[in-house]
């Protein structure tokens, strides 16, 4: 197979059952094949698919190893035999595809060899009731493509903090960015082979961004194809309000820093940068603490203490090795400065700020 479309799946029946069969129409006539993983569910997924969803592959993972283990351990599992695709798509079980929105991602990376990682434009899917209904506003996962500020808040092409864009064509245009939701995400399997996949340290949210960064370190560039369109919920697994998303968040984003930054910007730069982010992180901590959010409080002081730990355990991956080009979509300002002294035209500024840094630095 040219492609492998991998759902990572744990205890998600609902979602596999009501998007599985859109997925498999539009894999039709392709050199494609649909995958789930499965992280050890207890719903009855995996004999769901056996019996409703032949055609799908299956491989059953012995425990839940999480988003980074669960797709390391697949995607090794889809190469043992010597028979790897060329490409992966890491797609969510909460996604719903469009008829044609494989092709783009294909055509793109086939005739980009430069392109280690590509995604599609990422729209919202409400529920309500049972039922499913497409948005015209952006998805908070990853929008039309994501960007990195200085200290290593992530925001998106249509997506800043809570703010969400409504999709009015504004970013129909292909473009290089920093990163590509793991919600939908194609990616070489010679890239994953060469930086020995996801960082299994992250176990789940923003191993992705850590992914791509490490793939432009290498000289490889990161792209977003908005031919592409899917809808997607988020949040199935851990929803907003999550002490546990919330300590993920912080922990893995200080870790992406330390894996990444002092490739990018120098050793020195790095470590004043870090200890700026760790400060503002400790002024978060404390606006919990005085609104009465002991629970997010707890997560961020959590947080940097497994981060701290977490640094100088193995990662399975490589160190990452600048390779002189630049990095796109790593950005010199605070996005959370410039929301504030922008406000609602914070969207106009950005696309003006990436016209004329054409996204890179």
């Amino acid at each position: 197979m040219k492609v492998s479309v991998v759902i990572l799946n744990w205890n998600t029946a609902g979602y596999l059952r009501q998007f599985l069969p859109s997925l498999l129409d539009s894999t039709r006539g392709l050199d494609a094949q649909v995958v789930v993983a499965d992280n050890a569910s207890s719903d009855g997924s995996p004999e769901m698919l056996l019996d409703e969803f032949p055609s799908v592959k299956v491989l059953r993972l012995d425990r839940n190893y999480g988003f980074t283990g669960g797709y390391d351990r697949a995607v090794d599992m889809l190469c043992s035999d010597g028979d790897a695709p060329q490409y992966i798509v890491l797609l969510n079980s909460d996604v719903e595809v469009t008829p044609t929105w494989l092709e783009p991602l294909i055509g793109f990376m086939d005739t980009h060899p430069d392109c280690g990682v590509c995604g599609p434009k990422l729209l919202a899917l409400a529920a309500e009731d049972g039922k499913y209904r497409r948005l015209d506003t952006f998805e908070y996962a990853g929008a039309a493509g994501g960007m990195l500020d200085r200290y290593g808040f992530p925001f998106c092409r249509g997506r800043v903090l809570g703010r969400l864009e409504r999709d009015n064509g504004q970013y129909d245009t292909t473009a290089q960015v920093m990163w590509i939701s793991g919600a939908c995400m194609m990616t070489r399997t010679s890239l994953w082979k060469e930086l020995g996949g996801l960082d299994r340290r992250f176990f789940a949210h923003m191993e992705e961004i850590d992914y791509c960064w490490r793939a432009q370190l290498l000289g490889y560039s990161v792209y977003t194809v908005p031919q592409s369109c899917v809808y997607h919920i988020g949040g199935g697994t851990l929803p907003n309000g999550s002490a546990t998303k919330l300590k993920l968040n912080y922990r893995n984003s200080l870790l992406m820093l330390y894996n990444n930054l002092p490739a990018t910007i120098g050793p020195a730069k790095a470590k004043c940068r870090i200890a700026s982010r760790r400060m503002a992180d400790r002024v978060a901590a404390l606006a919990y603490l005085l609104s009465g959010d002991r629970d997010s409080f707890h997560a961020v002081r959590l947080a940097h203490r497994e981060a701290g730990e977490l640094r100088f355990a193995a990662s399975g991956t490589p160190p990452p090795q600048r390779s002189g080009k630049r990095i796109c979509g790593y950005t010199g300002f605070s996005i959370v400065v410039k929301s504030l002294l922008h406000g609602k035209n914070i969207f106009n500024y950005l696309r003006r700020y990436e016209d004329s840094h054409r996204g890179c630095r």
